[in-house]
């Protein structure tokens, strides 16, 4: 039997602005999924919070891209968000981005990463949730978990490991996927995936037929879906493990180094992906810094055993460490570049309404002009 894997976020209101999802929300999605689970829809589910994100896990048996599932999802975080309205919390529904659902969240505004695969004697099951960032802070992880044998050590070791995995990519803006194969095509993955805001990894699969899909990334871009910024995207990911596929540790390892991602404060500037615990996925710093965590199961018979709470191991105290280091320098730019994000990501957030405000202020200036600007002498009468 086939299980199929689903986790679909959305940010539906934070308490208070864009720091965490307040607990009335969160009761209101297990009561949602606790239903179907009763009524057969689902097998099990998992409810839980990264930062202001409101995060739904369910397994089931109805293959990726279920219409009654997604609209499950919809439901919940439509009756969520009428709740966030009464309590007034701040960007009520904000993910929402349609009226009424249309067969599927995708495009929709919420986050999707699914997987569908048959269970094996032992299936570990890894979740991450990031918050305050973008898909693309997934690529540099995803990479070193299966193409780098620095951080890999099965790419090395394991026989079933040793041919390596294929990395499906999507270009976010062209709405294009590409399949390359690791390591035979590792430069070009490199150079797709070295530009994190355009070109993602979405899906991960084993070169062994018999394992299938390793990964799934949630890879939907609010801004390029409303036009306009409405939020930070905060991707999900799911990592399968062991026998034939990364290690828990090897997978939990390529987050010990808390690297530049595009996000934090109003969606504008790079800030070091934060690795921590379920009790610390707060944004509160710069309503940041950008932060993920990681929750550990396993699976049986569709069942959810777990979660254990990954990051809540002081193995990645140095990481955080490093990682408020790296906060502080960066936050010291300011309004500058690098920590602001470049003139391209910037067109779809706040700013472009204040270049619109300043646009009839500029004026040409000409060979007379530029003279005169030289010496100081720069009038109307030069334009």
């Amino acid at each position: 039997m086939k299980i199929t894997v689903s986790l679909i976020k959305a940010d539906v209101g934070g308490w208070p602005g864009h720091v965490k999802v307040h607990p009335k929300l969160l009761e209101i999605a297990r009561e949602e999924l606790e239903k179907a689970k009763k009524e057969g829809l689902i097998i099990d589910y998992f409810v839980f919070n990264a930062g202001d994100d409101l995060q739904l896990l369910m397994t089931h048996t109805h293959g990726v891209d279920n219409s009654k599932i997604h609209e499950l999802a919809w439901n919940t975080f439509v009756k969520a968000a009428e709740e966030a309205r009464k309590l007034k919390l701040y960007g009520a529904g904000q993910d929402l981005l349609s009226e009424a659902f249309s067969g599927n969240v995708r495009g929709m505004g919420p986050g999707v990463a699914e997987m569908e695969f048959e269970e094996r004697p032992s299936e570990p099951l890894i979740v991450f949730a990031a918050d305050k960032t973008e898909p693309g802070a997934f690529n540099l992880p995803i990479f070193r978990i299966f193409a780098d044998p620095f951080n890999t050590a099965g790419l090395v070791i394991d026989p079933r490991m040793h041919k390596g995995f294929k990395f499906h990519i999507m270009d976010v803006y062209e709405g294009k996927i590409i399949e390359l194969s690791s390591p035979e095509e590792m430069y070009d993955i490199l150079a797709l995936i070295g530009q994190p805001g355009r070109f993602v990894i979405k899906y991960i699969y084993s070169k062994d037929p018999e394992i299938g899909i390793a990964a799934s990334i949630s890879t939907e871009r609010l801004n390029l879906i409303a036009g306009k910024y409405v939020g930070k995207d905060d991707p999900v990911c799911l990592i399968r493990a062991q026998h034939g596929l990364p290690a828990v540790g090897e997978i939990l390892e390529a987050f010990a180094f808390p690297h530049l991602v595009a996000g934090w404060m109003r969606g504008s500037h790079h800030g070091p992906l934060l690795p921590v615990p379920l009790k610390y996925s707060q944004c509160t710093r710069f309503d940041g810094p950008p932060r993920i965590i990681s929750l550990g199961f396993q699976l049986s018979n569709g069942k959810l055993v777990g979660p254990v709470d990954l990051f809540d191991d002081p193995a990645f105290d140095y990481t955080r460490m490093k990682a408020m280091e790296i906060a502080d320098y960066i936050r010291r730019h300011g309004p500058f570049e690098p920590h602001r994000l470049s003139a391209e990501e910037m067109e779809y957030t706040t700013l472009p309404k204040v270049l619109e405000k300043l646009k009839d202020r500029w004026r040409k200036v000409g060979p007379e002009a530029k003279k005169a600007w030289a010496a100081g002498e720069l009038t109307e009468s030069h334009e």
